[in-house]
C-alpha cells in the first residue's frame, strides 16, 4: 500500500537497506572512476561513510525521522572519507537540518529536504564542479520543487525523484568531457543514486538482497557492529544479540516481521535482519530471557551474545574520568602539526621532522573526518597545521576543522613531499601568519612525480590507457605511459629537472627493493650532476617511486 509520510522505523529501514545497496556495489562505482590508480576510490569513500552513519544510527534510539536524520548526519560526519565521503555527508547534513524537529516526513518536506541537502553540499565545496554528485542532488531539487505538487502519495514522489537523478546522471557525461572520453557517467553520483534507490527499496518493501558468493565479504542489509560508546544515554541495560542458526522449515518473512515488533516493545536499538536461512537479531533490552524465548518460535539460537551496557559504561566513566584529570595537567603548547602519510619511511620522515600526529592514509585509503579531527585534537596544541598531502583529503581535512576549537590551519598539500617540505619550513619561533607564508611557498616549490600502475583499461586526457601500464603522474597529472618501472621514472625525473632544480629526492615503495632504488638514484645523480639527489625509504604501497624536486 502506497503511503503519505515516512515515520522514524520506515526511515531507519531505509538508511540501512541504502548502505547496504552501496556496500553491494562499491566495486561497480569504483570502476566508474576516470583515473585508474590504484587508490582509495568513490565507492569505498562513499560505502565507509554511510556505513559509518547507519552504524551511529543503529546505536541510538530514534523515536523520529529528525532524531534518525540527526543521528545519520553526525555518523556520516565522523566516518566521511574522501572527498565523495564528504559530499555525501553533507547531503546527509542538510537533510537533518531540514527534519530537524519532526515526527514524520510527507511530500512537502522530502522536497525541502532535498533541497537543504543539495543547498549544504554546494557549501562545504570552495570550487563545485558541475557533472558530479553535486549537480545530481541539485537537480534532483529543482526537478520535485517545480512538479512534487503532482503526487499524492510519498512513493510516487520518490519514485519520481528516482527517475529526475537517474537522468541527470547519464547526463554527467555531456557536462565533464573527462567522463565522456572515459565513456562513464560520474562515480559519485552513480553512488548517491544507489543509496536512494537503496532507500526507495525498503519504502516500497522490496527487500535488497545480498550475493554473498560474489561478495563474501559485504554484509547482510542493516548489519553493523554495535557501539555501546556512542550511546547518549542506557534506556535498556543488556545488549542481547544471537542467531536463530536453524529456522522451521516453515517459517515465513511474517513471522520475522512479528518478531521484530514484538522486540521493539521490550527494548530498543532493534535489528532483525534475515534471508529465511538464518535470522540474525540484535536488541538492547532489561528482559534478555524474554527476546531469546521470542526467538525460539523460530527456530534453535546459536551465538548468543548478552552485555551488560550499565557496567560498561560505569567503567568507561571511570576511564574517561583517569584521562580527563591526565589531560588537565597536560600544558597546552603552542604548535601542533599533523600529517597524512602511508609507509613506516614516510611517518618516521614526518616523525623526525616534529609532526605531532601521522594519520595513515594517502594515495590507498583516505582518513575519515574524525580520524583527523581526534589527531588534531591529541597535538593539545593552540595552532595546529594540518597537512593534508593529497587532494582527495583535503576537504575532509576542512571539514574537521571545523570541528575543533583550536587553531587550525589547513595547508593545501597535495602530495607528501610537498607537506615534508612545508614541515621542514615550520619555525616554531615564528608567529602563525609567517609559519603560514613560508610553510605554503616551501609546498609550491616542490614538484612530485608518482610512478604507480594502472588498474583498469580506459580513456582519459586522449591516452588509451591499459590495466598494469606503469604511469607516470606529474603534481596529480598523467604525463607518461610505460611498461617498466625504471624507465617510466627516469623519463618523469627528465620531465621535473630544469635549470632552477636544485634537490631531487627519490622515496621508494613497499614493493622496490633498495637495490633497485638505489640504481634508480644513481642515474639521476649521473645525469644531473648539478644536483644534489638523495635516495629516502618511504614504503608506500602501490607507488613505487614519489620522486620530489626543488
Amino acid at each position: 500500500m502506497a503511503r503519505t509520510t515516512i515515520d522514524s522505523i520506515a526511515l531507519r529501514e531505509m538508511f540501512n537497506s541504502g548502505a547496504a545497496l552501496l556496500t553491494q556495489n562499491r566495486e561497480a562505482v569504483d570502476a566508474l572512476n576516470v583515473f585508474p590508480v590504484p587508490d582509495g576510490d568513490t565507492g569505498t569513500n562513499m560505502s565507509q561513510t554511510i556505513n559509518s552513519a547507519v552504524k551511529e544510527l543503529n546505536a541510538k534510539n530514534a523515536s523520529s525521522v529528525g532524531d534518525v536524520a540527526s543521528a545519520v548526519a553526525r555518523g556520516a560526519l565522523k566516518g566521511a572519507r574522501g572527498n565523495s565521503g564528504v559530499i555525501l555527508s553533507q547531503i546527509l547534513r542538510g537533510f537533518a537540518s531540514a527534519l530537524d524537529g519532526a515526527e514524520e516526513i510527507d511530500c512537502a518536506l522530502f522536497i525541502k529536504m532535498l533541497r537543504s541537502g543539495a543547498d549544504t553540499a554546494y557549501k562545504a565545496v570552495m570550487k563545485p564542479k558541475e557533472g558530479t554528485i553535486l549537480t545530481v542532488i541539485r537537480v534532483m531539487a529543482e526537478d520535485m520543487e517545480r512538479t512534487g505538487g503532482n503526487y499524492s502519495t510519498i512513493d510516487e514522489l520518490f519514485a519520481a525523484a528516482l527517475a529526475s537523478g537517474d537522468a541527470i546522471l547519464k547526463r554527467t557525461p555531456d557536462m565533464l568531457p573527462v567522463l565522456k572520453q572515459a565513456g562513464v557517467v560520474d562515480s559519485g553520483g552513480m553512488g548517491l543514486m544507489v543509496v536512494f534507490r537503496g532507500l526507495y527499496a525498503a519504502l516500497t518493501g522490496e527487500p535488497v538482497e545480498v550475493d554473498t558468493q560474489a561478495a563474501p565479504a559485504q554484509v547482510m542489509p542493516g548489519e553493523f557492529v554495535d557501539d555501546h560508546e556512542s550511546l547518549e544515554e542506557i534506556t535498556f541495560g543488556y545488549c542481547t544479540e544471537f542467531i536463530v542458526s536453524h529456522p522451521r522449515p516453515d517459517m515465513r518473512e511474517s513471522e520475522v516481521v512479528r518478531l521484530r515488533k514484538r522486540l521493539e516493545r521490550i527494548g530498543d536499538c532493534v535489528l532483525v535482519i534475515s534471508d529465511l536461512s538464518v535470522v540474525k537479531v540484535h536488541v538492547h533490552t532489561d528482559d534478555p530471557g524474554k527476546a531469546l524465548q521470542m526467538a525460539l518460535e523460530l527456530g534453535e539460537l546459536d551465538a548468543i551474545k548478552i552485555d551488560n551496557m550499565r557496567e560498561e559504561a560505569r567503567e568507561r566513566q571511570a576511564k574517561k574520568q583517569a584521562q580527563a584529570e591526565a589531560e588537565a595537567a597536560r600544558e597546552e603548547k603552542r604548535y601542533g602539526i599533523v600529517s597524512v602519510a602511508l609507509g613506516q619511511g614516510l611517518s618516521d620522515i614526518f616523525g623526525e621532522l616534529s609532526v605531532d600526529k601521522v594519520v595513515d592514509g594517502g594515495q590507498t585509503m583516505n582518513p575519515s573526518i574524525e580520524d583527523i579531527y581526534e589527531a588534531i585534537e591529541s597535538t593539545h596544541a593552540q595552532n595546529v597545521y594540518v597537512l593534508p598531502n593529497n587532494t582527495n583529503i583535503i576537504l575532509a581535512a576542512q571539514q574537521a576543522a571545523e570541528l575543533t576549537e583550536r587553531n587550525v590551519i589547513v595547508l593545501p598539500t597535495k602530495s607528501v613531499p610537498m607537506g615534508i617540505s612545508a614541515a621542514l619550513a615550520f619555525n616554531p619561533e615564528e608567529e602563525v601568519e609567517e609559519n603560514t607564508r613560508a610553510m605554503t611557498e616551501a609546498a609550491e616549490h616542490v614538484h612530485t612525480a608518482s610512478i604507480t600502475y594502472a588498474v583498469r583499461d580506459t580513456n582519459f586526457d586522449n591516452r588509451e590507457i591499459h590495466s598494469g601500464d606503469i604511469m607516470g603522474l606529474l603534481d596529480n597529472k598523467l604525463t607518461y605511459l610505460g611498461h617498466d618501472v625504471r624507465e617510466v621514472a627516469l623519463h618523469m625525473a627528465d620531465e621535473m629537472v630544469n635549470e632552477d632544480a636544485a634537490l631531487v629526492t627519490v622515496y621508494y615503495g613497499s614493493d622496490v627493493s633498495e637495490e633497485d632504488a638505489r640504481q634508480l638514484t644513481d642515474e639521476i645523480a649521473e645525469k644531473y650532476p648539478e644536483c644534489d639527489v638523495a635516495m629516502q625509504f618511504g614504503g608506500q604501497p602501490l607507488y613505487y617511486y614519489l620522486i620530489a624536486v626543488e
